[in-house]
Order: structure tokens, then sequence, then C-alpha cells
């Protein structure tokens, strides 16, 4: 493992409207923000292009394809300010009432350089996105560097599924980012902390989680380190908060936690 210098990344929590524009505006403000504050990853949440609390056909209507509006405000931004950006998109799919909720990086040229479509679909707590939403294929992880840091990406409910995680770090994933909108509940809260925890012990990388604010959402962003340490987090407010990552850390928890090189079991698509 290459020593690379620590790298600035940024969890930018808002709470996406049904109105392209104003979300806009709240990742450009926040966007602006962390890199002031040193980032030069910033992860906005799920759904961040458009949103609506009751999925329907107002989001299927607002789906772009991803070289469209969002995508190209996105990547200018990200060129712009120097900086990486991932963010939540709803993506056109061959339906006209179905979308893909699709994650999207763009790089600091203004590139996209990954994207990922959700696949395990929130049909729980008495939700049903899948009426709505097309899953992803299960294929081989996308991922993308930055500053020497693999990164790689997953969406909300993925969380309760170790072997996307796992998927990821063996893709080379040295940091795993979730945009969500963890919707609010009894005991979610406890729920969405134990779960991006667990994903980075078990793994022994960074997670970094953005998340809807209140209302909808729990808020409570944060990134972790390898050892399950929340280096920053967010409450229910809307604001960015930056952690500083180094694969110096990675090293250091792989060697008095060797799991992945102890482990006895492969993962492999159902």
């Amino acid at each position: 493992m290459v020593d690379v210098a620590p790298i600035g990344v940024a969890v930018a929590q808002f709470a996406p409207v049904d109105d392209a524009g104003a979300n806009l505006i709240q990742i450009d403000r926040l966007a602006r923000l962390s890199a002031a504050r040193g980032a030069q990853l910033v992860v906005f949440p799920e759904y961040s292009a458009y949103f609506t609390a009751e999925l329907g056909q107002a989001m299927a209507d607002a789906a772009e394809p991803l070289d469209g509006a969002f995508v190209r405000a996105l990547g200018a931004l990200a060129a712009e300010l120097g900086v990486h950006i991932v963010a939540g998109a709803l993506e056109q799919t061959e339906h006209i009432d179905r979308f893909s909720n699709t994650l999207v990086a763009l790089d600091p040229d203004g590139a996209l350089v990954a994207s990922y479509r959700k696949q395990h679909l929130y049909d729980a707590f008495g939700q049903r996105e899948s009426d709505w939403v097309v899953a992803g294929a299960v294929a081989e992880p996308e991922t993308f560097s930055v500053a020497g840091l693999r990164v790689g990406m997953q969406t909300c409910y993925d969380i309760r599924f170790p072997e996307v995680t796992r998927r990821l770090v063996d893709a080379g994933a040295d940091l795993v980012l979730v945009p969500a909108e963890w919707v609010r509940g009894p005991l979610k809260e406890h729920h969405w902390r134990t779960l991006a925890t667990a994903r980075a012990i078990e793994n022994t990388v960074y997670l970094a989680a953005a998340d809807h604010a209140p209302p909808v959402g729990v808020g409570n962003s944060f990134v972790i380190d390898p050892m399950g340490v929340e280096l920053v987090t967010i409450g229910e407010t809307t604001d960015a908060a930056v952690a500083w990552v180094s694969r110096e850390r990675i090293a250091a928890v792989r060697h008095v936690n060797p799991a992945l090189a102890l482990r006895r079991y492969a993962v492999t698509p159902r």
C-alpha cells in the first residue's frame, strides 16, 4: 500500500425537494463551503436531484439521461472548484413511469468517472421503492481514484447487505460512499449508525455516508474510519463536515486487525 497524503472528504447534508433548481442552489452552496474547508471530495445524498416523500410519477418525469442538465451542472461545479462531487440523480430508463436511482461521480475536470444504480430497493418498513425504480444489475463495481485513494459507491438500503461493501473492497476500495435517504422511524437512526459502522469495521475501510436532513431523513451524516471511529458527524442541520482520510490509517488498522486476509469465504453474486 503506497502512502499518499491525507485527503479531505466532505459529507454534505440537506433535504432535497421537488425543485431541481432549488436543489442545485443547495448543492452549489454546500460544495463551495466544503471546498473552502479543504475537501477534495464532496458527497451529497441519494435523490439530490429531485425528491418527493412519496415516490411517484413526478420523480419519473424529472429523470434525465446521464448527460442531462443535472449531471452537467455537477460537472461544471466540480471543474470550477477543482473537486470530485458525488450525488444521487434520477436516471431515465426505457419506461416512462420508472427510473433508475443512480449515483454519479464527477471529477475535477467535470467528467463523469463512475456511476452506480441502486441494487437493493427499499421494499421494507411499509415502503415500495420498486414500484417506481428499476433495480441496478449486478455487475463489477465501478470505482474511481481521488488523490491515490480508491473510492466505491453504494446507496442507502444497500448498507443492510454486507456483501455490497465487501465486493467494493475486493475491487480495491479504500473509501466507501453511501449517499442515502434514510427514512425516519422506530429504531431507524440506531440501524443507520450501527450498520454503517459495522461495514467500516468489518472491511477495515473508511465510510462516508450523506443522508437527507430531517424531517423525512434521519440526518446524522458522518465519516467513519477503519476502526469504527466517527471522525465527523452532522446532526439534524443542513451543513457540510470534512474529515481527513489516509491510507496510512488503513494500513495501521489492518496490521492489528487483518480480518480481510484471514477470511475464508468469498462473496459471489446469487
